[in-house]
């Protein structure tokens, strides 16, 4: 084969992924490209991309073209409707074939089905959880619809993460005359000294150097130790493992972080907060593996129940995404959000509750509005949590509304957090 392509998609490392491994082994020249998308706005009026987290996206990218370059290779960083940018290369450059990560959700799947009906041949490998689809008990077909039911499947299955795949000894060679169209620059949104992921530092800037930096420190500090107890506070750097943006743009891979989970484990023992992060990480494949089973059933108007569309208020989707709802713990969150691109999983239960069962307004702004400002932002676990808070998912329950009092008085009852967000 001549020129292949490598479609960078959320697998922005060169460690542990399978897939641009299995390029470099099929290539005789192989054209790594990652297109960043035109700026479209949403059905809610709001761009569909914020400033947070289209600069953490870029950084990540560039830092994976830095890595590509080291390695006598180059990224083809390209902007627009990723179907004709990749036609136009693919016939530029003479190649039949695109290999990539696959990403289960319906607009990508639409992006890989319109690349093959245009004629190209496109691998798209199953790569982001920790668990392979192989080696789950059951197929995806017979994917319990209760969260806890899979939990117990796993467990009592021994299930073993996915190997982890080093980086490619050899990456062949770009195309000669390969050119790279201008990028757009970066323009570093300023740096809010109360956030809890300050991604305009070096620390925590995207990118596989920096991801590993921060899952080696994490767990050097043995802040493993104490994540149980820490994970819902709102407001500090160290109170959760800070993974997960990481985890969205594939600068970290799932089975890399399970694997220096089970080396902490084994040199300083196992406790309920080591447990507690394999928990998280499971629930993070459990909406992997929903989509899977589900697909475009998640992205209807009221998800897996079907029924009519949900109620919207517009105005009061206006102050929830100001932070002028006039609930002072859901209006320091949603300030927080803001101001920095990030939201403790706590809070963001918290506000998501709070804009469809208090406002009543419809669950896909929400999602769409996280989708636009977080830097952690994944479409599975985005889409997953908003359906499970709505009800409109598979929890059994059908919905989880918070009671905002009980919550600053669980989780705020000095009131640090909302005078922080005041």
């Amino acid at each position: 084969m001549s020129t292949l392509i490598y479609w960078f998609r959320q697998d922005l490392r060169l460690a542990d992924n399978p897939a641009f491994t299995l390029a470099c082994e099929q290539a005789h020249t192989l054209l790594p490209v990652y297109c960043t998308p035109t700026q479209a706005s949403t059905a809610w009026g709001f761009q569909r991309v914020g400033c947070h987290r289209e600069y953490f996206e870029k950084t990540a990218v560039r830092a994976l073209a830095d890595q590509l370059s080291a390695r006598g290779s180059a990224l083809m960083q390209i902007e627009g409707d990723p179907i004709e940018q990749l036609l136009v290369l693919a016939q530029r450059f003479g190649a039949e074939k695109i290999i990539c990560e696959r990403i289960a959700a319906p607009e990508e799947d639409a992006q890989v089905e319109a690349l093959r009906s245009a004629g190209l041949t496109v691998e798209d490998h199953w790569q982001s959880s920790v668990f392979s689809l192989e080696a789950l008990p059951m197929s995806v077909d017979q994917l319990p619809d209760v969260f806890s039911s899979f939990r117990r499947l796993i467990e009592k299955a021994h299930t073993q993460a996915r190997p982890i795949v080093p980086v490619p000894t050899t990456i062949p060679a770009p195309p000669q005359g390969l050119v790279a169209a201008p990028i757009s620059p970066l323009v570093l949104p300023d740096l809010d000294p109360r956030s809890a992921f300050p991604y305009q530092t070096p620390a925590f800037s995207g990118g596989e150097n920096a991801a590993q930096a921060h899952l080696h420190q994490y767990f050097e500090r043995r802040l493993a130790n104490s994540y149980k107890a820490t994970r819902n506070n709102l407001s500090a750097v160290d109170d959760s493992t800070k993974f997960s943006a990481w985890l969205a743009q594939g600068a970290l891979s799932a089975p890399q972080i399970d694997q220096a989970l089970k080396r902490f484990e084994a040199a300083q023992g196992a406790n309920d907060s080591t447990y507690w992060i394999f928990f998280e990480l499971l629930w993070r494949d459990y909406f992997r593996f929903l989509h899977l089973k589900y697909g475009r059933l998640l992205y209807r108007p009221s998800g897996l129940i079907g029924s009519d569309l949900p109620h919207h208020n517009a105005q009061g989707f206006e102050r929830w995404c100001r932070g002028e709802t006039g609930e002072a713990l859901v209006d320091a969150g949603m300030r927080e959000l803001a101001a920095t691109g990030y939201l403790s999983n706590r809070m963001r239960q918290i506000v998501a509750s709070y804009l469809i069962h208090d406002l009543k307004c419809d669950w896909r702004a929400g999602a769409a509005w996280f989708e636009a400002q977080l830097v952690d932002y994944d479409v599975y676990s985005n889409q997953g949590n908003w359906l499970y808070i709505a009800g409109f998912g598979t929890d059994p329950r059908g919905g989880r509304r918070f009671n905002t009092v009980k919550q600053a008085s669980d989780h705020d009852a000095d009131g640090v957090y909302r005078r922080l967000w005041a």
